[in-house]
């Protein structure tokens, strides 16, 4: 793939294996990708280590919702970071808020701290900063190594723009595109952009193998159905894997 990254966000066993085997570079780990991701199990991303060779970033999200946390929330990801690093993370996915939407530098600067030897993601918490450009110099200044963004859009094909922007002045840090990226639109974002990093999950909805199912009774969030599980594609994969080996 050259000089292209293809990050691919999981949430399972089997959709790190998926997409390893489609050609990604990098995986995210991450649990409840459904509801934008927490931080994993540490068997979880032990047993996945141990099933794949390409580098695994682990998210640190310790609940669902906002990226201003509590002291208690900060602890645990503290902690997270900590254990995640010596069991040999590649790297770990943060994110931090004031509530005036700038970044919380005395928070990530002490989780940074605990994670000794791991490169530090800045997860979309940045698209949700009130200044990007702000953001992006306190993340520079900082020692993050990626920002994954979509351009503080709901997509990165709406967020180009921006994208763009960051690209431009990035100097020594990775721009991570996510938020919609797939086959279809890749060569597309890459042109716009400038950008050689790209962040997906290539997922698709697979059909519980329960044969026996209760209707009558929700046991998560109303409108998701206990019968239907998102993973990774090996095929959604490899195909945008094939486009961004032919870019120049």
């Amino acid at each position: 793939m050259n000089q292209y990254v293809l990050e691919v966000c999981v949430d399972s066993v089997e959709s790190a294996i998926a997409a390893t085997n489609g050609g990604a570079t990098r995986i995210e780990l991450c649990s409840n990708i459904i509801i934008g991701g927490t931080t994993p199990d540490l068997e979880l991303f032990k047993i996945i280590r141990n099933k794949i060779q390409i580098p695994i970033n682990v998210m640190i999200r310790p609940r669902f919702g906002d990226f201003c946390y509590t002291e208690s929330e900060f602890e645990i990801m503290c902690r997270q970071s900590e254990k995640f690093a010596r069991e040999g993370a590649n790297a770990i996915v943060i994110g931090c808020l004031n509530p005036d939407g700038s970044l919380n530098e005395a928070y990530m600067k002490e989780i940074m701290n605990m994670a000794t030897g791991c490169r530090v993601t800045l997860h979309r918490a940045y698209d949700m900063c009130k200044n990007p450009f702000e953001a992006f110099e306190t993340a520079r200044k900082l020692g993050v190594d990626t920002i994954l963004t979509s351009g503080q859009k709901n997509s990165c094909i709406e967020g180009v723009k921006l994208i763009k922007k960051l690209v431009e002045r990035s100097s020594g840090i990775e721009i991570l595109v996510g938020a919609g990226v797939n086959s279809d639109n890749i060569k597309e974002i890459a042109k716009i952009t400038g950008a050689k990093s790209f962040h997906m999950t290539g997922k698709v909805v697979e059909n519980s193998k329960m044969e026996y199912r209760n209707d009558d009774v929700n046991m998560g969030i109303p409108g998701l159905s206990e019968y239907e599980i998102y993973r990774t594609d090996e095929k959604n994969i490899r195909k945008t894997a094939e486009i961004l080996k032919l870019l120049k």
